[in-house]
Parts: C-alpha cells; sequence; structure tokens
C-alpha cells in the first residue's frame, strides 16, 4: 500500500462553506482548490439566474468537467449548443472553445472540476471583469 500524500487532507465542505465569488447573475462557491489536491484539480459549484447569459466563447489550458446538478444548462463546445439537462456530463478539454448559459425559467447549477488546478486563483479578477461587463440575457431558442 502506497503512504499517503502528506500535502493532501481529507476535507468535508458544509452547505454554508466554500469561498463564495458573486459575479451578479452567476455566482460560483469553490469546495476544494490546488492548494488542498496538491495542484491536481479545483472543485466548484455555479449557478446562473433564469434566463441568464454566458461568459461569451472562450478556453482555458485545464480540463473542465461539468455535471449538471439543476435544471438544463446550455452548452457552447466549439460552436455548437447543446442542452445539458440535470444528471449530464459535460467533458471541455483544455483548449477547447466554450461558453454557457441558463435559457430556462428556473436557476440552473453545475458542479465543475478543472483539472490541473489553477483556475481559483483567477477569480478575484473574473469577479471584477463581470462588475465590469455584466452578464446578459439567454439566447433564445
Amino acid at each position: 500500500m502506497n503512504a499517503p500524500d502528506a500535502t493532501r487532507k481529507p476535507l468535508i465542505t458544509r452547505p454554508a462553506q466554500g469561498r463564495r465569488y458573486d459575479m451578479g447573475r452567476m455566482r460560483a462557491v469553490f469546495h476544494a482548490d490546488g492548494a488542498q489536491t496538491a495542484e491536481r484539480y479545483s472543485l466548484s459549484e455555479w449557478w446562473l439566474q433564469p434566463r441568464t447569459g454566458g461568459p461569451g466563447s472562450h478556453a482555458h489550458d485545464d480540463d473542465h468537467i461539468y455535471y449538471v446538478l439543476a435544471g438544463t444548462l446550455s452548452v457552447c463546445i466549439d460552436g455548437e449548443w447543446a442542452p445539458a439537462p440535470r444528471g449530464s456530463w459535460v467533458l471541455i478539454p483544455g483548449g477547447t472553445p466554450h461558453d454557457f448559459e441558463n435559457r430556462d425559467a428556473a436557476e440552473c447549477g453545475f458542479l465543475c472540476i478543472n483539472t490541473p488546478a489553477g483556475f481559483e486563483r483567477k477569480m478575484p479578477e473574473l469577479v471584477a471583469w463581470f462588475a465590469d461587463n455584466p452578464l446578459g440575457d439567454a439566447r433564445s431558442d
């Protein structure tokens, strides 16, 4: 049996815990990040208010893995939009252009795993960017 990695410790975050980032009509809560996972991944949840547009097409070096918790997340990968209803998994390999939004009348939420970690360090910058560039309305189907 391998010895446990001393840089990683078990972690439980309860419902009101985590690092919350409010970005107008969208919010994120980070439950684990690189400091807690030996830079392997970060774990966050994201929530979009009803009929909220996304950040626009963008790409990251890290992989994104989404699991839809509530509602239906509209996801654009490489220019193609598709609905991802509750229970869906979405894999976005690093470097792939993507976007997301909530086109429904109910709040939408998804878990996000970023691997490797590091995306979480951009959150203060993203909060400031969204303060200057508020999310608009989602596209209509």
